[in-house]
């Protein structure tokens, strides 16, 4: 099964009156019911009313996690349509303030209302999450230490959080400085072996800090359901090239350590260190900043690392049959992620208009046609 490294793409969206584009405060009950007739169980609600989550099917295909991720936002698209709804995929609504919210009443969702507080009440934000089936659990934990020096890259290339409570926050992505402010957030700690990390688990749940290890939200963290080390760094992205993009790049670099045991083997307390730093410099910089580099003894553009990252899984992603959806990285770096699109959108409307409210409802409108796309 290793060999397949099938992945699965969760995106979180926004649902939007369709004329405002702002935030809806409480589901339809037939909007819901309607979005499970047409989508089945491949569409489920959140935390919060105003938001909805859609999850492919495990594919070893990239073009196939493609066309399946096209056809739920068009079909996710109708249905709000009908309901004189919309959607759109960013880490943060440049607009919504996040007092008022309404939580899914679920037993699960009460519970972490109760647990988390005004910070469950905040957390008006969509990621991204994907999943590549690692069925040996030593290897889930053995990938996810390997793999901490590389996560800030995932979060630089999916930016698309500039924006909160109709502010300019100076961040290229603010979802993750929102949301770690929530426990067991972050990057994960440095566990050596799948037994260490169920003993961890196993800690918090006996003494009932956590019901299972689906509480633990880290921006990488073995699923609870399903046999996959699950990538939860990125922002939700607003093109779907994108999203596959980035999922083609984390299948191969999963691959890659799989092959490569040795790459990153010696990972410790400073590269964990280093990593957070990078992850925040991802989040106020994106693509445009560097990273600190501890062999090199320097900063490193996001650039350049992205580069070399590539160059360096080329040939698993080859064999895995996404070189091609990988090639879009590229595109992101050139064109820029959402972030930079929405602030472009942004200074462009409000230079033509002076007004700082049209040129927020420019940028609502670009996310919702560039998520429907």
């Amino acid at each position: 099964m290793t060999d397949a490294y099938r992945m699965g793409i969760e995106e979180e969206y926004f649902v939007v009156d369709a004329e405002t584009k702002s935030v809806l405060r409480r589901m339809p009950a037939t909007f819901m019911d309607r979005a499970r007739a047409a989508l089945g169980e491949s569409v489920s609600g959140e935390l919060l009313q105003s938001q909805i989550e859609v999850m492919t099917r495990p594919h070893e295909s990239a073009d196939a996690a493609r066309e399946e991720l096209r056809g739920l936002r068009r079909a996710l698209g109708q249905v709000a349509a009908d309901h004189g709804l919309a959607f759109f995929a960013a880490g943060t609504h440049p607009t919504a303030s996040w007092q008022g919210g309404k939580r899914t009443p679920t037993h699960r969702y009460d519970g972490l209302m109760h647990d988390l507080q005004m910070l469950g009440e905040r957390n008006m934000l969509c990621g991204m999450h994907v999943h590549v089936e690692l069925p040996d659990p030593d290897l889930r934990i053995d990938v996810m230490r390997r793999i901490l020096p590389f996560l800030p890259v995932f979060v630089a290339l999916a930016t698309s959080s500039p924006f909160w409570e109709s502010k300019r926050t100076g961040l290229m992505g603010y979802r993750l400085a929102a949301y770690d402010e929530l426990p067991r957030t972050g990057l994960p700690e440095l566990f050596e072996s799948a037994r260490a990390y169920e003993d961890y688990i196993q800690a918090l749940v006996a003494a009932r800090a956590i019901r299972d290890s689906s509480y633990v939200w880290w921006v990488i963290r073995p699923s609870e359901k399903h046999p996959t080390l699950e990538l939860r760094a990125p922002d939700s992205c607003t093109r779907v090239e994108d999203s596959i993009a980035i999922a083609a790049l984390y299948r191969a670099l999963v691959r890659h350590l799989v092959r490569e045991p040795r790459l990153n083997a010696g990972v410790d307390a400073v590269d964990r260190a280093i990593a957070a730093e990078n992850k925040w410099r991802a989040q106020r910089y994106g693509i445009h900043g560097s990273f600190v580099d501890r062999a090199a003894r320097q900063a490193v553009p996001v650039a350049e690392t992205v580069e070399r990252l590539m160059a360096m899984v080329a040939p698993d992603a080859e064999a895995l049959g996404c070189l091609g959806e990988m090639a879009q990285i590229r595109a992101i770096l050139e064109g820029g992620t959402s972030a930079d699109v929405q602030i472009a959108v942004y200074q462009e409307a409000a230079h033509r208009t002076g007004s700082r409210d049209e040129a927020l409802r420019a940028v609502k409108t670009w996310l919702a046609h560039a998520s429907a796309q």
